[in-house]
């Protein structure tokens, strides 16, 4: 247990050091002033937790200021570390009982999305599960190739198509491969697309139904990469995606890139999506499960 909130306290320390280590600064010896209400709004606005969340925090804290008698601006820390922890819900257990389970990952150009399928690769590898890769993001050529290079390290079979197919043919092509060849998990890399792009979107949407051709009832799960330095932006990427393709998951990436990291809890929020994994560095096993209270022991350690 130690070890993994070494590993989130490290993945998160440019998070932690940069604005939620001025809302630690903020919350010290001094007397709570309306200024102090102010400044903490600006904070968490900047730490990317959105408006409706920010209002709804300094709510609650305003509330427990009233009903407890705080009077001390350090007394507002533990405070706030209860509330931002009250935000976050536990990932829900993977449900993966059907044989092949087929999971669609989709998100933006940049993401890191084909890094993070060769991660959770390895990560299902360690279960002892079977796994077959789909390379359906066929427009750029290197993502097909770096899905490649993770297949033949990991001696994971990876189904691919010429450049510029058809990425409903591959799709459909690797859920065929899995059930033929009887593998635990499918996972097929998407094209990373903008999600302003209805044309694209709307590939996207065909993809799914065509994975659904294939295997009834697949996907079984839809994953969505989302950067975590992106901030606010990713937040409007997810909406997108949540209406296109039924998302049932949001993996952050470069959560130890960011120095931010607030975006967490506006998704939970505003979109009811559970967190599954996070990214905290460069290594398969920096791919870990969302772990909340780790997350916000992380980004308030220097407090």
């Amino acid at each position: 247990m130690a070890d993994i909130l070494s590993r989130w306290r490290a993945g998160l320390s440019k998070t932690s050091k940069a604005t939620f280590g001025q809302i630690a600064a903020l919350l010290g010896a001094t007397e709570i002033k309306p200024d102090t209400w102010d400044d903490l709004e600006a904070l968490l606005i900047q730490a990317d937790l959105g408006l409706e969340t920010t209002a709804s925090v300094l709510d609650e804290l305003k509330r427990l200021t009233r009903t407890e008698g705080l009077t001390r601006a350090n007394e507002l820390t533990a405070a706030l570390r209860a509330d931002l922890r009250k935000r976050l819900d536990s990932p829900p257990p993977l449900n993966l009982r059907d044989r092949p389970s087929v999971i669609l990952v989709v998100g933006v150009n940049g993401s890191g999305k084909t890094t993070t399928i060769a991660k959770l690769a390895a990560r299902l590898q360690a279960e002892r599960k079977s796994i077959l890769l789909g390379a359906a993001d066929t427009f750029r050529a290197a993502a097909v190739d770096q899905l490649q290079v993770w297949g033949d390290r990991l001696k994971v079979e990876v189904i691919s198509g010429a450049p510029e197919s058809d990425p409903g043919a591959v799709a459909f092509n690797a859920v065929q491969a899995g059930v033929a060849r009887g593998v635990d998990v499918i996972m097929i890399d998407t094209a990373g697309r903008l999600h302003t792009r209805f044309n694209l979107m709307e590939e996207l949407k065909k993809v799914n139904r065509v994975v659904g051709k294939a295997l009834p009832g697949s996907p079984h799960e839809v994953w969505l990469v989302l950067d975590a330095t992106t901030g606010q932006n990713a937040l409007q990427q997810a909406r997108a995606f949540k209406d296109a393709v039924n998302v049932t998951g949001v993996i952050l990436s470069k959560l130890d890139s960011s120095a931010r990291g607030g975006m967490a809890f506006a998704i939970q929020k505003e979109l009811g999506l559970p967190i599954l994994f996070a990214g905290l560095g460069e290594k398969p096993e920096d791919l870990q499960p969302f772990d909340p209270d780790a997350f916000v022991e992380g980004i308030l350690s220097s407090s």
